[in-house]
């Protein structure tokens, strides 16, 4: 794990749904019809898809959905972040958990209520 790693920034272009608004009416159509299939064994926005850009699985949501509290939920299926090198790296919210969450462990705020990464 690189220290120098941190979230994408999104006026580079990479904008990811975090609210139900945001989420892309078509996907959550596609979504809709593949939850309506007998016997799924994962979640249709929890698929992994190695031909999608780095544009397109920033777009891509795994949850969209009111809790049981009826707070609406919006999980996106990748977090973009920025490499130290320039690379742009989507990591998948499953698969990629132990990575995003070493990452953000790594995210400070200083006196002035920055975020900084060490």
């Amino acid at each position: 794990m690189n220290k120098d790693s941190k979230p994408a920034d999104n006026e580079a272009g990479i904008n990811q749904p975090m609210t139900a608004e945001e989420v892309d009416p078509k996907q959550k159509r596609e979504q809709q019809v593949e939850l309506d299939k007998e016997y799924l064994t994962t979640n249709p926005g929890d698929r992994i898809d190695d031909s999608k850009s780095l544009e397109e699985k920033a777009q891509q949501v795994a949850v969209d959905t009111a809790d049981i509290t009826g707070d609406h939920i919006t999980v996106p299926t990748y977090m973009v972040f920025d490499m130290p090198d320039g690379e742009k790296k989507p990591l998948h919210h499953v698969k990629d958990a132990e990575e995003i969450s070493d990452l953000i462990r790594q995210a400070r705020i200083n006196e002035d209520g920055e975020q900084t990464w060490r």
